[in-house]
Order: C-alpha cells, then structure tokens, then sequence
C-alpha cells in the first residue's frame, strides 16, 4: 500500500464516522475525488478504483489508472489495462476441508438437543436418541464421517503435513494463514488495517472463489502464478472489465427454490455472452433475495463464464453478517464505511441507477422448476419437459445433447441380481445420487426441504432404490447442526443420504466406486446410466467415468430423483414411485411449500449455530493436532514422494535471478473449440487404472485403491502433466 506521502490522491483519505462508536478510523473517500462519473459507475468497479486510489504510488499504479477506471464508461470498451491489488489471497488446498472436520460438532449440536453424545461415538456404531419437542427421534450414526476422514488422512498425510508445515514456516511472511474457508466464516465485506478500512476483495486460486460475490466481496479465481505473485505485493494486470446489469423484480413462487434460480440465470447469461466481463444484479427483486441464494447464484459464475457475479452490500447482507457471528459493533463500522463510500444499496433510498455495458432482466415468478444437463450446467430443462428432453438425447446424434442410441435399444431393461434382490437398469437409470458440498448445501432453504422430501416420502413408504449411491456432504459444519436440530438429518440418513463429510465429493468426481454388481451391468450393456446431483459442474467424464448422463439439481430434486430411480419421468403425470397400501405417491405430494420451509428455517437455523461451529475452527481435530511435521524453514522435500515434488523451476535456483530473457520460435501447443474446461487443463478428478498418470504411480508402488484423484495430487507435476495426456 502507497504511504501517504506519496499517494498523489492523500487528500482523499477522511476520518470514518460510525453513528455509534464515533470516530473509528480513516479511509480513502472516492466521492472526495470530486468527478460526478463515478455516480454511474458499476459497484464492482468502484472496489476497483478504490484499490487503485488507495494504492496509488506513481510506480505501480499511476494517476492514469485511476483516470482509466473512473472512465470505464469509454475505456472499458477500449480494452485498456488495469493494475489491480486485492485485499486478500485465498491459496487453495483441494481436499483440505476434513483437515478441520471433527466429531465435535455433531457432538455439539447433540448436546444441545438433550442427547447424549457419548453415543455418537465415532468408532462403533450406535443409536443416538435425542429429546426433540414432543417426540423422540433416533438419529443413526453410520460412522461414515470418521471413516472417511481416517481414509482422508491415511492417503493424505504428506499433504496434510506439508500444509501445517506450511502454516507455521511463513507466519513471519504472512499476517494471517488458515486452512479452511467458509463463505459465512471468511468474508470481511470491509477490512481495517491499523486504522484504514478499505473493501474487501481477494483473488483465489480455485473457481469457487466467486461465492464470495453473493455477499459483497469482489473476487475471483486466478492461476497459482498470479495468486503468488499478489502475495509477493505485485498488483494483477487486467483488462478493465465490461459491465452487464442483471436486474431482478418479483419473487420466487411457491416451491421454485435457488437452484432453479440459478440454473435459469446461467443459461440466460452463457446465451447473452459475458465471458471475461463482471456481472452486477440489482432491482428490487434483490430485497427478497436471501443471502445464501446470492451466494449460490455467484458461486455460478464460472459456469455462466463471468469473471464476477456480483452482488451490492445491502440490509439483507448486514443481517446474514450479524447471524453468523460477527458483533453488532463490526456491521455498524461496515455499513458506516460503505455509505460513505458510496458502495451501500438502500432501497429505501433514491439511488442513482449505475450505468452498465448491457442489460438482462428477470422477473423471479416467472423461474420455474428445473435442471441441467446432461453434460453442461446451462443446459437448463423444465421438470414438464425432461421425459421428452431425454428421450430427444438418446435420439439424437453424439454431442452436448445426444447419444445416439438407436430405437430399438432405446426402452431395453436389463435385470440382474443385486445381492439376492432382483434390480434393473435402463438408459437414464439413476445410479449416483448426491447432495455434494457446493452452496447448495450451504443454504438453508433447500437443505431443509430436502430434509422435508425425506420425511414426507418416508412417512409414505417410499424407498431407494440399494444399488443407487447416495450421500450427504454439506457445505458447512453448520448444516449437520440446523438439519439435527430440526429432526430432519434422522429422514435423510434413512433414505441413504448420510453424512459422508464437508469436503469435494461427486461434483469433482470423489464419489467412490459403484457396487462392482452395478459397474458391470452398466459397462456390459452400454447403460447410459445418470447421475443426479446438487453441484456445479456435470462435465462429460467428470462425475464418474460410467455415468454418462449427469444432471444438476436441486438438494431435494436430487432426493426425489434418487427415489424415482430415473431421469425418465414426467412427474406432473407420472407417479415417482409406490407408497403403503399400494398408493401411487406423486412428486406434489412430498413437495414442501415455501411457508413449511420458511418455518423450519426460522426455527431451527441459528446465530449460535454459526459461532459455535466457527469459534472451533482454528483448533482443528485431533488427527490434524497430532500430526508432526519439521521446524525447518525451508521444505524438506522428499525425492520419493508421489504427492508432493520440488516443482523443476526451483532447482538450481540461486538468490540472484538471471534476468528477463526473451522467448523465441514459440508456438501454439493446441487450439481448441468451445466448452473448453479447466478439467480438460489440469484434471481434478479420479484417476483412471488405464491412464499414464496411473501408470507412472503402478511404478512408484503406488496400489490402484490409493490412486487418490488428480486434485489430491497438484503438488506433483509428474503426476499432473501425465493427466493432461489422458
């Protein structure tokens, strides 16, 4: 940051005046800049000028930068670049999450009802009672949590260890290191430094990074070079963005959740074009907007192919930073910064409309229920529509919407014997069904309607089917707690979907083999068999190397899917199964409306709940405090190792760097055509027995059960530059 000195802009910097502390410190005013244009200038591009006036230094960032962004009315469409310093760098680890998943929580939660937790007990089985208003529900413990986080740490430990190594060797570099992040937990909205409070803003090297936008925050996912080099005090060099105004009016009807809202604005913008711009919502429409729907919509934007969706701070923000923890005190300091600063939305207030590139309107009554697939997340069908879509794609020739499976294969049902019990499969037969740890499972209201289906379904007599795979991996620690509280966790463990950790699961293809009875009635008779998940991503060969059709959804319409056993259904004709006595259950029967969730939510989804869980988590668990790792300041690489390798460019390396050199007779590696993903760049799925990166860990003594996925081993570039060739 620019001393004050030699900050050209200097007498901009004004003393911050909270209506109830007083005076609380200082800050960079841009409205001091005295230049009407940046009344109308997006608020993602006002953090953008802010970070340049407050940084500005005449070396790295010049009075012509800042004259550029407040221009981005004409320079935005002229490509100029921009140097741009975030507040923060998230460096991610791809698994790290169960580092700090522990039994505690759970253990926690249950003590709060009147159970007793000793009968949680991680290493055997048991039945856990506990005293939930009138009635007593028994919520049982598969132990799927603990056993895949002693599998986590069995195959992991390397990384484990370099990573704890790691957040002790740099706490003299670095002024803060964590190993976990949540949206409710991480995000500052307004950060202060000795005194100066500025926004927050942060730069991340993994794609989700964006879900910080639904709270105010301006951020992004970078490459490990440009996240390195914003540690190192170097600003990132961008072209100033184009803007394009989403507007929102209406509410979301009865039952129409997030996700339905999410899928229909992915594919309104990857058909309007906003690949390289930032996306801004605004309208009335954001006053009935909750806070976990924003964030569910701007943990999109990678999928919409925006750089940011972003959402203004408003009193919906305010309230969901006071719920999960923050103190009364620290909201008001936010809110006083960001009203004088320009950067606040009320709606009670006259506003200046910001200008913006283009424009794109929705009226929410107007969402409806859906899904996406089934190889791209913005191919968006209606429920109404998804018997005949489906049977459009296996008509149609081999693309994004076709399999190409002739007529007379198309309505073939192969039996076979699962386990003594007779099962079959057809194309579009569900055979993974996951509730996966994206926002979707960080929102309280399609969490708790999904725990409704369950119950509903349940009380029906409705079942799933034992050869599909279901699981429950939420977002957040505070899920298990809310969805205990309510008594709803009892109705999804019954159903299949237990708790199986808070980590990447299906969505990143973690989900673990198919029933070897299952795999091979799908591989011997070219099942198009599908996978029905509440993530983001349902890229061809993500999710599991023998689904391949795979749909997002809905946590509930996950539920109900795995309960239909099919993606071949019409379920306002159809019925999704056979309940007691024989009664056709239907999909309107089970389906809560918005007042039954609103209740449970408001009930059951607690401030206490947040702060409990969160005020642990820099203790991590024992598995992770019982981890040894070296004192040495500098990494004691382990030549052996398949997890993490001393990358090529540090040997040899000395103290002076040789100097820029130029590049010579370079040429293009490979030019490739649209849907182009980042799985195709650097893979972070399961890694396949016939692949080279397998085979060059077979050479290595590494079993095929200890593959891990191509995520868990990014330290190793052997490893991950034979996943490219795959």
């Amino acid at each position: 940051m620019a001393t004050t000195s030699s900050n050209p802009f200097s007498f901009a910097l004004r003393g911050l005046l909270d209506r109830e502390s007083g005076d609380c410190g200082s800050y960079y005013s841009i409205p001091a800049l005295g230049d009407q244009r940046i009344d109308k200038l997006p608020y993602t591009i006002r953090v953008l000028l802010e970070s340049a006036v407050r940084n500005c230094d005449e070396f790295q960032i010049t009075k012509d930068d800042v004259e550029k962004i407040i221009g981005w009315e004409k320079t935005s469409l002229e490509q100029v670049e921009i140097p741009f310093k975030p507040s923060r760098v998230i460096l991610q680890d791809f698994t790290g999450v169960p580092v700090l998943v522990d039994f505690a929580s759970m253990r926690d939660a249950v003590s709060e009802l009147g159970g007793d937790p000793d009968k949680i007990n991680p290493m055997v089985p048991a039945d856990l009672v506990i005293d939930h208003s009138v009635t007593a529900n028994v919520v049982r413990s598969d132990n799927s949590v603990q056993a895949n986080m002693e599998l986590e740490f069995e195959r992991n430990n390397e990384r484990f260890t370099f990573l704890k190594w790691g957040s002790s060797a740099f706490i003299i570099c670095l002024s803060y290191l964590r190993v976990l992040v949540n949206l409710e937990y991480l995000a500052r909205v307004v950060l202060n430094r000795n005194g100066l409070y500025y926004p927050d803003s942060v730069l991340g090297t993994d794609s989700h990074t964006t879900m910080v936008n639904g709270l105010g925050v301006v951020g992004w996912g970078v490459g490990g070079i440009d996240a390195e080099a914003a540690m190192l005090g170097q600003p990132l060099s961008m072209v100033l963005p184009g803007v394009v105004g989403f507007k929102l009016h209406g509410t979301l009807r009865n039952g129409v959740t997030a996700t339905d809202l999410v899928l229909t604005v992915t594919q309104m913008l990857r058909k309007h074009g906003v690949v390289g711009k930032f996306v801004e919502f605004y309208g009335r429409g954001m006053e009935k907007l909750a806070l976990a729907d924003r964030a569910t919509i701007a943990n999109m934007a990678p999928e919409y192919g925006a750089t940011v969706g972003f959402f203004p701070v408003d009193n919906i923000t305010l309230e969901y930073l006071k719920m999960t923890g923050r103190e009364d005190k620290t909201v008001s300091t936010i809110e006083a910064y960001l009203r004088a600063n320009k950067m606040f939305v009320d709606y009670n207030e006259p506003t200046v409309e910001p200008m913006y590139l283009s424009y794109l309107e929705l009226d929410l009554r107007d969402v409806e229920p859906c899904i996406s697939g089934p190889k791209r997340p913005h191919d968006r069908v209606t429920l109404k529509e998804m018997k005949a879509d489906w049977h459009a794609c296996l008509e149609n020739k081999v693309g994004f919407k076709g399999y190409a499976i002739p007529k007379d294969l198309q309505d073939r049902v192969v039996k076979f014997d699962f386990h003594g019990q007779t099962a079959e499969l057809k194309h579009g037969s569900v055979v993974i069904a996951a509730i996966t740890s994206c926002t979707n499972t960080s929102n309280p209201t399609v969490m708790i309607s999904s725990g409704l289906v369950t119950k509903k379904a349940y009380e029906l007599g409705l079942e799933v089917k034992p050869w599909i795979k279901t699981s429950l991996a939420p977002g957040s620690g505070v899920v298990t707690k809310y969805l205990l509280r309510s008594g709803l966790l009892l109705y999804l463990s019954d159903l299949g979907f237990s708790l199986v950790g808070y980590g990447c699961t299906t969505c990143i293809g973690n989900s673990g083999d198919l029933d070897p009875i299952v795999a091979d009635a799908v591989t011997a008779n070219d099942i198009i068999a599908a996978a029905v998940l509440s993530g983001n991503r349902n890229f061809e060969g993500r999710i599991h190397p023998l689904t391949q059709a795979n749909y997002l959804a809905s946590s509930p319409l996950v539920v109900v899917y795995a309960l239909a056993g099919t993606v071949d259904i019409n379920f306002e004709e159809e019925p999704i199964g056979t309940g007691k006595g024989n009664r056709p259950v239907f999909l309107r029967d089970i389906w809560p409306s918005t007042e039954e969730v609103s209740d449970i939510v408001h009930s059951n989804v607690l401030a206490e709940m947040f702060k409990s869980t969160y005020a642990a988590i820099t203790k991590g668990n024992p598995m992770w405090n019982q981890l040894v790792v070296p004192s040495a300041d500098v990494y004691s690489w382990d030549p052996n190792s398949t997890y993490i390798s001393e990358p090529p460019f540090f040997k040899g390396m000395t103290m002076d760097p040789p100097g820029p050199r130029s590049i010579k007779d370079a040429y293009c590696l490979l030019s490739f055509g649209d849907c182009v993903t980042t799985d195709h760049i650097s893979p972070a799925g399961s890694i396949h027995k016939d692949s080279p990166a397998a085979k060059y860990l077979v050479g290595h003594g590494v079993k095929p059960k200890d593959f891990n996925s191509y995520g868990s081993r990014r330290g190793n570039y052997e490893v991950m530059m034979r996943g490219n060739l795959w």
